[in-house]
């Protein structure tokens, strides 16, 4: 049942509080991981790149976070967690992607509405044509657009953290002899 457990959850072999050089390298992987998927895309939506744009790339990155998880040994349910965190936030990056480059680069015009649901009558097109037309508010910024990712961009930095934190394992195990009660004293 140990094995089970360490292979599903990670084995976390250290008493008391985690290691720090654990914490910081899970820190690091998380941080990159989300960096690289936010980033992909912005980076694509702003020089059109469709590849970047639509999210591809950052479900490559996902998958080496993932495979950068297994090799130091993560738990597979850990890993398995931190991939549904991962694809869901490049699944909703493009999105917050062409928000934040209209809003930096783009004009805002008066435009014609033909159906009004109540949204903003303000339009921001991108001059380039890299993004479509949307409706926005007048005072948009690029700002306004990312904060929709941050909870999951913090779930993810949170879960790489507890997986590399579980992934720990004793190097060297100081073997004590044991002596059998029933034998003669040496």
């Amino acid at each position: 049942m140990t094995h089970v457990r360490a292979v599903v959850w990670g084995p976390a072999e250290f008493v008391g509080f985690p290691p720090w050089r654990l914490v910081g390298k899970g820190l690091l992987a998380g941080t990159l991981g989300v960096a690289f998927i936010v980033g992909s895309t912005v980076v694509g939506a702003w020089y059109g790149l469709p590849v970047l744009a639509r999210g591809e790339a950052a479900l490559v990155g996902v998958g080496a976070l993932c495979l950068y998880l297994g090799l130091v040994r993560a738990g597979r349910a850990l890993i398995g967690m931190v991939a549904v965190l991962g694809v869901c936030l490049a699944l909703q990056a493009p999105q917050a992607a062409t928000g934040v480059v209209p809003a930096e680069r783009g004009r805002v015009e008066a435009g014609v509405v033909t159906l009004d649901e109540g949204g903003p009558v303000a339009v921001v097109h991108d001059p380039n044509g890299r993004v479509p037309s949307r409706g926005v508010a007048a005072d948009a910024t690029a700002g306004g657009a990312l904060p929709g990712l941050g909870g999951r961009a913090a779930a993810l930095v949170a879960g790489c953290v507890v997986a590399v934190v579980r992934s720990h394992r004793l190097t060297h195990t100081t073997a004590v002899p044991v002596r059998d009660a029933d034998a003669s004293p040496p």
